[in-house]
């Protein structure tokens, strides 16, 4: 049997050609990463006096897109298939699929409406197993495609609109 699944993987397996080492979007995408996190951690620093009123949705939100965002960065940048990036890539994957879960349930503590930013939840529910899947069977070209829609996407496009329209964060910082 597991000849089989061996054999099944190794036939499955595209070549990869690219270097593995960061290219230049992925150096931006950790610069950018760098910048959100500083952003949040500003925002969130400045909101202290509020932080006793937050329902536990959003500080579970906060902590899971707090660590894929601490991780995004280091993964970026430093080298690729060995142990650690396993064990990172699983923390970081687990850590945006809960941040999606859970964004689904925040939107009923305020107004109960679904904004555009669900529909990037939605995507990370669909991409991050495809991720897990295509780095299981090291299809790195497709694994580095769905790694760089989940970052652009999920997290910083869906970072990005956490400031302005009047949200929390935004409020915290500007305000």
């Amino acid at each position: 049997m597991a000849s089989k699944i061996e054999d099944f993987l190794a036939n499955n397996r595209k070549p990869y050609r690219k270097s593995l080492k960061p290219d230049a979007i992925e150096k931006g995408m950790a610069g950018l990463s760098i910048l959100l996190i500083l952003a949040a951690g500003t925002a969130l620093a400045k909101g202290y006096n509020q932080w006793h009123s937050l329902p536990w949705q959003v500080w579970a939100h906060l902590g899971t897109i707090l660590t894929a965002l601490l991780i995004t960065p280091v993964m970026m940048l430093r080298k690729r298939g060995d142990k650690l990036h396993r064990i990172l890539g699983w923390i970081w994957s687990v850590a945006m699929f809960a941040t999606a879960l859970i964004s689904f349930d925040i939107r009923l503590i305020g107004r109960g409406e679904f904004s555009y930013i669900h529909l990037l939840s939605a995507l990370t529910i669909v991409t991050v197993p495809l991720l897990i899947l295509s780095a299981r069977k090291h299809n790195v070209g497709s694994h580095r495609r769905q790694v760089r829609i989940l970052v652009f996407g999920a997290l910083l496009i869906a970072g990005f609109f956490t400031f302005p329209f009047g949200r929390l964060m935004g409020n915290w910082l500007f305000g």
